[in-house]
């Protein structure tokens, strides 16, 4: 099927792009020795998952479901972190998990002694920001709950009369970067070094967490390098990465149909796709889409603003200019659309959800999943 023909709205991954990116980080992986894990909060397409794991060393996750469908869809190292579990998760996530990893010293004495199969780690807090605009993705903000910091990690050994990390914990944990590159992780482990060397030299395997944008253009891939060289050969320690984006980095689409064509002030397109429910991250960031053949307001001869046909006033895309008039019935196809999108849609409005589809290399486009109103009723009650 030809990607002009996709039923709209669809997201499609786009194979060859995700394979190009999957080249680069292997190549990280064999360069260093780390190991390289798909953050599945930001990409869950498990259809991709046995392509992936030919790749890379594994999945990552966030939680319970989400660690269950790394074991079940790519069966590599599986590890994951939450800020709080339940007991009934624990037991479940160390029969399917290799690393377990903790977010406080209070969820750590609560459940360590049943993580039986499963590598402890902690998260630790290098209090070192260097978020620029995102303060809602900034793990080392004031007031953040994520992550023991220096400070607390000392209180609560000296409660235990030790200097040194409980047995059983074999690694350290800190994810404080998000879409940024090399430089910014340089400055983070510089932190990490003043502050918790001591604990470095205990520990057996050290999680930088993920936000590296390993798979863009400017990306300083041989700074990244020496980073994990350092710690390999400074500390022993086995080193693992967790992005998540840079997988499938401009490796999807969205495709999208104009409904309408109404003006208030400017042209308005009415689209049937919607910032609130397919791509939230429009919104939450904000972030503005790359859209194809679309430029700047006013840089074409014809801007329009793209909007959504949900009731939300402010469910708006962005302005966008373009060579010519666009139609009702023309498709659009917004770019770089695989990454926190399907993972995050909803039905608000009860929207119809995107159809997903994969492009294979040479362009032949397969459906694989779509979605109906039964989609939509049965999480309501």
């Amino acid at each position: 099927m030809e990607l002009c023909k996709l039923p709209t709205p669809c997201y499609v991954v786009d194979e060859e792009k995700l394979i190009h990116n999957l080249t680069i980080l292997q190549k990280v992986e064999q360069d260093t020795g780390c190991h390289i894990l798909l953050a599945q909060k930001a990409f869950s397409f498990f259809y991709s998952y046995p392509l992936i794991g030919k790749y890379i060393s594994g999945t990552t996750a966030s939680g319970l479901y989400e660690a269950r469908l790394g074991m079940e869809e790519m069966g590599k190292e599986n590890h994951v972190f939450c800020p709080a579990y339940k007991k009934e998760e624990i037991e479940e996530l160390d029969r399917i998990c290799d690393h377990i990893v903790f977010n406080s010293a209070g969820q750590y004495e609560k459940f360590h002694e049943l993580c039986k199969n499963s590598s402890i780690g902690i998260r630790i807090n290098p209090e070192c920001s260097t978020q620029e605009g995102h303060a809602i993705y900034d793990p080392c903000a004031y007031g953040s709950r994520l992550g023991m910091t220096l400070e607390q990690l000392g209180k609560w050994l000296e409660e235990k009369h030790n200097v040194c990390l409980p047995k059983d914990v074999e690694g350290l944990h800190f994810h404080t970067l998000c879409e940024q590159n090399a430089d910014d992780l340089k400055k983070t482990l510089d932190a990490v070094e003043e502050k918790f060397a001591p604990f470095l030299s205990q520990i057996k395997w050290l999680n930088m967490g993920g936000g590296h944008h390993i798979t863009r253009e400017d990306y300083d891939i041989e700074l990244l390098k020496d980073c994990i060289r350092h710690m390999k050969e400074t500390y022993g320690v086995e080193v693992y990465l967790e992005p998540g984006e840079a997988i499938a980095l401009n490796a999807g689409y969205l495709i999208t149909e104009v409904l309408d064509k109404v003006k208030n002030g400017l042209e308005i397109l009415i689209l049937d796709a919607s910032a609130a429910c397919h791509m939230p991250d429009v919104l939450e960031m904000p972030y503005r889409p790359p859209l194809k053949d679309g430029g700047e307001p006013g840089e074409k001869a014809y801007t329009y603003r793209l909007s959504s046909a949900t009731c939300l006033a402010g469910d708006v895309i962005g302005d966008y200019s373009f060579d010519k008039e666009i139609k009702i019935g023309d498709k659009l196809l917004f770019e770089d659309m695989a990454i926190y999108s399907m993972v995050k849609n909803n039905t608000f409005n009860g929207m119809p959800l995107p159809a997903i589809a994969i492009q294979k290399t040479g362009g032949d486009c397969q459906i694989v999943k779509t979605f109906g109103y039964i989609d939509f009723k049965e999480r309501l009650s």
